[in-house]
């Protein structure tokens, strides 16, 4: 547990500010920096953005996302594949199941159109 419960959750109070201004259901973005802060019920519903370090990152929020940090929904490190031959066969091998699958699908389709 990060916090003591005496002390009880982080929660910002511009946050907070900002949440109490909006209507439920509201689809304006509310920037923020405060990626320590919980989340807290009254925040279901809007959509906040959070600064990864770099831009805001959209995160609308649901029930189950519910005393989790807003952190944690807006990743700061970008991972970057690993490289080589290997990893190149295997894209492509992926790549191919893909498409036989799409055009087996359309097979199918038009299978059931002419039906």
């Amino acid at each position: 547990m990060s916090r003591s419960i005496k002390k009880g959750v982080y929660v910002d109070e511009k946050l907070m500010k900002k949440v109490g201004k909006l209507k439920v259901g509201d689809k304006t973005v509310i920037k923020t920096w405060a990626r320590a802060s919980t989340i807290t019920p009254e925040m279901l519903g809007f959509t906040f953005g959070v600064h990864n370090g770099k831009i805001h990152i959209p995160v609308f929020i649901t029930e189950d996302m519910v005393g989790h940090k807003l952190g944690e929904f807006s990743l700061t490190r970008k991972f970057v594949r690993h490289g080589g031959r290997m990893q190149r066969e295997i894209e492509a091998a992926a790549r191919q199941k893909e498409i036989e699958a799409a055009q087996t699908a359309k097979a199918e389709t038009t299978e059931k159109k002419t039906e």
